[in-house]
C-alpha cells in the first residue's frame, strides 16, 4: 500500500501474530531526519510538525 506524501498514518497488530513490516522508500531523497512523530508510545523523540 503507498501512502501519500504528508499523510498522518499509524499502524497497529490487533491480532495475535508477529507482523512483520517492510518499510520501501523511493525518491531523491532518502534520509530519516524528515519524520514527524504526532504520537510515540515507545519514547523515541518526537520531532514537533513547523
Amino acid at each position: 500500500t503507498a501512502i501519500p506524501v504528508k499523510t498522518r498514518h499509524r499502524l497497529e497488530n490487533p491480532g495475535r501474530e508477529t507482523v512483520h513490516i517492510i518499510e520501501v522508500q523511493n525518491g531523491p531523497y532518502l534520509g530519516e531526519d524528515d519524520i514527524v512523530r504526532f504520537k510515540d508510545d515507545y519514547g523515541r523523540s518526537v520531532k514537533r510538525e513547523a
